[in-house]
């Protein structure tokens, strides 16, 4: 997350009211609801999951047990059975 000197975007009267509350510290503002993005999207992480999850979802139907699949993928046996039942 990248900081932004208030000074620099919000009007003095906006600055000033929020110097009653804050002073020389940090305040975090959410981003409105439909601007949310949820956890992976922008980095694109969740669609790696999603596709390395759909690999071990094939190859466990094509017969590879659940440790290979363990071994092959640096997983716990209980996360890939994770993988494997949630879907």
């Amino acid at each position: 997350m990248k900081y932004i000197k208030a000074n620099e975007i919000l009007p003095d009267m906006l600055i000033e009211e929020l110097q009653k509350y804050v002073q020389a510290g940090y305040i975090y503002i959410p981003a409105k609801r439909e601007q949310h993005k949820s956890w992976g999207e922008l980095s694109g992480y969740r669609k790696e999951l999603e596709t390395r999850n759909d690999r071990i979802i094939a190859e466990y139907k094509k017969g590879v047990s659940i440790e290979e699949l363990a071994d092959k993928y640096y997983l716990s046996v209980y996360a890939i059975r994770k993988i494997l039942y949630q879907r």
